[in-house]
């Protein structure tokens, strides 16, 4: 029997050693290792569309492989792809390891430096294994995704009142209405709102899933509350001490799950930075920064962004930042802000124009909002720039009036330079 093995090493030292032993191992076929997670579960996917007979046997994990930690990665393997051995590599071959490998899923757990012996040994019962479920699955299971990954995209807001949760609540409304299977999670763990502004109350939150280390497709299901509007909705607790229930491991199990069943995840973040959110933003595919155009929320944006760079949790250039409340009056204009924070600002600046909103956020209907509405359109706009709608030919977004992205040197703008490196 050939036993066909893929291998997840980012250090491309570490990789060609695999590869060596790999190739000496009797009735092998190695792929070529994938660098990272992200690819790791992209080509999982791809191979699993047609047939699980498609899936390598056996996955080998090495201990630093990244952006997700290894023991993450092998339990969403095994969630997703429940007919592949994974095989977790690492220079800790004690018990403990051992034990949290096996409750993550992994079939086995081979020590550093590579054994030939060792390694054979692992990966045959890996394998053996692996050809004992598929005989039982006989073609699969029907709650088994196989699908490509969903894009994650999680918003933030510099400070308190920015517009955050209704910015995340109109771009899954967007991606809902372009035909999207789309899930909104409140991760403003203390205080969210989410159901606040679409009238929903809902017994379960995504507290109740913070201790199961299996989440499977029904666990899920009984977690989200599936909306009117077609959006799917996990929402924060009722009691904000629960939060604290919801940790970064918790929060990367969480999303990763919804991941591999929905389209796009929108992840409204919030404004402070705990271990879940700031999980949830390292995941993401595309971060995005709530900010106004007035001093203390652009310093806020600043120092939000240099927080996440000092975590490591994400770059300021791979962070795309929303400019809300704008008018082409505003002295601290989105380049201006592009250029204090190092960040991207996206094209389409949302205008202020709270009246239109006002009636709908109080009788929390913000999915009622009219069509005609300017702020809608805006943000509307913005999620099809942000890559969120299932439409690829978006409109272009037309130029702000009045030269948007022009400066002012003087009053707040001066005032906000003098403040750039405090």
């Amino acid at each position: 029997m050939t036993t066909r093995i893929l291998p997840a090493v980012g250090d491309p030292d570490a990789a060609r050693i695999f590869s060596t032993l790999l190739s000496q191992l009797p009735s092998a076929e190695p792929a070529t290792p994938v660098p990272d997670s992200t690819t790791l579960l992209d080509t999982l996917a791809r191979l699993a569309v047609d047939s699980l007979d498609e899936l390598p046997e056996v996955v080998l994990v090495h201990e630093r492989i990244g952006p997700v930690p290894a023991l993450e990665l092998i339990r969403e393997v095994a969630l997703r792809f429940p007919a592949v051995g994974v095989v977790l590599v690492s220079s800790d071959a004690g018990p403990a390891l051992f034990s949290a490998a096996m409750d993550s899923g992994a079939r086995g757990l081979v020590g550093l430096p590579l054994s030939y012996e060792e390694l054979a040994a692992r990966i045959q019962a890996a394998a053996q294994w692996s050809v004992g479920v598929r005989r039982h699955l006989g073609g699969g299971a029907a709650d088994t995704f196989t699908g490509p990954g969903g894009r994650v995209v999680t918003v933030t807001g510099a400070k308190g009142g920015v517009g955050t949760t209704f910015t995340a609540v109109q771009f899954a409304l967007a991606a809902a209405a372009s035909g999207r299977r789309t899930a909104l999670v409140d991760m403003d763990l203390q205080a969210g709102d989410v159901g606040s502004y679409l009238d929903v109350q809902f017994r379960r939150s995504i507290a109740d899933l913070a201790g199961i280390q299996d989440i499977s497709p029904r666990v899920l299901q009984d977690a989200v509350y599936e909306d009117r509007t077609g959006l799917a909705l996990l929402l924060a607790p009722a009691d904000g001490e629960r939060g604290e229930e919801v940790d970064d491991r918790a929060a990367r199990h969480i999303v990763g799950a919804l991941r591999s069943r929905y389209e796009l995840v929108v992840v409204d973040c919030g404004t402070q930075v705990t271990g879940a959110n700031a999980a949830a933003v390292e995941m993401a595919d595309v971060a995005v920064l709530v900010t106004t155009p007035d001093v203390i929320a652009v310093r806020a944006a600043k120092r939000m962004v240099r927080l996440w760079e000092r975590l490591q949790v994400r770059k300021a250039e791979d962070t795309a930042v929303v400019v809300n409340r704008w008018s082409k009056h505003t002295e601290i204009q989105p380049a201006l802000i592009e250029k204090i924070t190092k960040t991207r600002a996206t094209r389409t600046p949302v205008p202020a124009a709270f009246k239109e909103l006002q009636a709908v956020v109080d009788a929390g209907r913000v999915q009622d909002l009219d069509n005609r509405s300017t702020v809608k359109q805006a943000l509307w706009t913005l999620a099809g720039e942000l890559g969120l709608l299932a439409a690829p030919d978006a409109p272009a977004t037309p130029a702000p009036p009045g030269g948007a992205l022009t400066l002012r040197a003087a009053g707040t703008v001066s005032r906000l330079r003098r403040g750039r490196e405090g």
